[in-house]
């Protein structure tokens, strides 16, 4: 691994893909626990879900539906607008369903928060979960708790394994620090 530049940024090695992989198999074998004798439904909040998702449904033992929503709190660039929209429907029906929804990173919560909601409010689950591959608690502050967390991590901005800076960056498979470790993601 080795220091990426992306526009005027640096990024520094900071997950390699070989243990992102141990964490999300852990987190796969988790959740098959608590609902391996039922169908859920994996619903991933995309971008930057992609790469966590499709390697998640890989270690995932059971049976299992899959769909995506889009959202959204960033506008390019290194920090959370603070406002969440709808960017993309959801691509199934799901009322009545156990429902699994799948984030890349929690951190401020404002998305996740807008999404249980959006969930709970239209959408009538029998049952309404969390997952996330990473999450800061440092500035995770909202009342509801993540289900499922693969890692926690320091509130330094992350690149790679789905997640961008820019738009640029989401194909790198490990994960990568912002150089300067004093802006948010």
């Amino acid at each position: 691994m080795n220091i990426v530049k992306i526009h005027d940024k640096e990024f520094v090695p900071y997950l390699k893909n070989d243990e992102i992989q141990s964490i999300i198999k852990e987190l796969a074998l988790k959740v098959y626990e608590d609902y391996k004798d039922e169908v859920p439904v994996f619903i991933g909040v995309l971008n930057g879900v992609i790469m966590f998702f499709s390697d998640f449904l890989k270690h995932y033992p059971g049976e299992c539906e899959i769909a995506f929503i889009q959202m959204s709190s960033y506008s390019g660039g290194l920090q959370s607008t603070g406002i969440v929209y709808k960017k993309m429907d959801l691509t199934k029906e799901v009322e009545g369903r156990h429902i699994i929804l799948m984030e890349d990173i929690i951190d401020t919560g404002n998305t996740i928060e807008s999404l249980f909601e959006y969930f709970k409010n239209t959408q009538r689950p029998k049952s309404l979960r969390v997952a996330s591959l990473l999450l800061k608690p440092d500035v995770y502050k909202k009342e509801f708790k993540i289900d499922y967390v693969a890692k926690e991590i320091p509130n330094k901005f992350v690149l790679g394994y789905g997640l961008d800076y820019d738009e640029l960056g989401r194909n790198l498979p490990d994960l990568y620090q912002l150089s300067e470790g004093r802006i948010n993601h």
